[in-house]
């Protein structure tokens, strides 16, 4: 019997297609998997009592990754640098990001698959010597729209 229960937020994978893996998948938080849509107002000429609101395009967030900084050079902190330094006489490189939300048994429940994604802003955490943290670096990427969709097959019980 399958048996449904709200998934925890803690349990899931980062894949920037075209990155290769560790330590460029693992990452501690995952934000801005956000979509709205604006609202169009337009006034009728003779009706009075309100505005006719329509949708407007939908827009998208950017995706923020953060982890503790990786001190060796990736995949990921090369295509970074890349496009952070760029002086535009070539392309930016996009990739496509997928996030999945996994099961008890490390299987994908939800992915959303963030199509076209490009650095936007890399910064560090503060260094201060008053406390004792991780050093901490955030990715925030622009990405075009993302994709939601459950896992195929799979099963939310554990």
């Amino acid at each position: 019997m399958n048996t449904l229960y709200p998934p925890v937020s803690f349990y899931f994978s980062v894949n920037i297609t075209g990155i290769g893996t560790d330590p460029d998948s693992s990452f501690q938080e995952v934000s801005g998997l956000t979509a709205e849509r604006d609202v169009i107002d337009i006034k009728e000429g003779g009706e009075n009592r309100f505005s006719h609101r329509l949708p407007d395009r939908a827009k998208y967030g950017n995706l923020t990754l953060k982890r503790g900084v990786v001190l060796s050079n990736s995949g990921l902190a090369t295509w970074c640098k890349g496009i952070m330094e760029s002086d535009f006489d070539t392309p930016i490189t996009t990739n496509d990001i997928v996030v999945s939300l996994l099961n008890a048994n490390g299987n994908p429940l939800m992915t959303w698959n963030c199509i076209g994604a490009w650095p936007v802003k890399w910064s560090v955490s503060d260094l201060t010597a008053e406390r004792n943290e991780l050093s901490i670096e955030s990715l925030e990427l622009a990405y075009s729209y993302f994709i939601k969709a459950p896992a195929s097959g799979a099963s939310q019980a554990s």
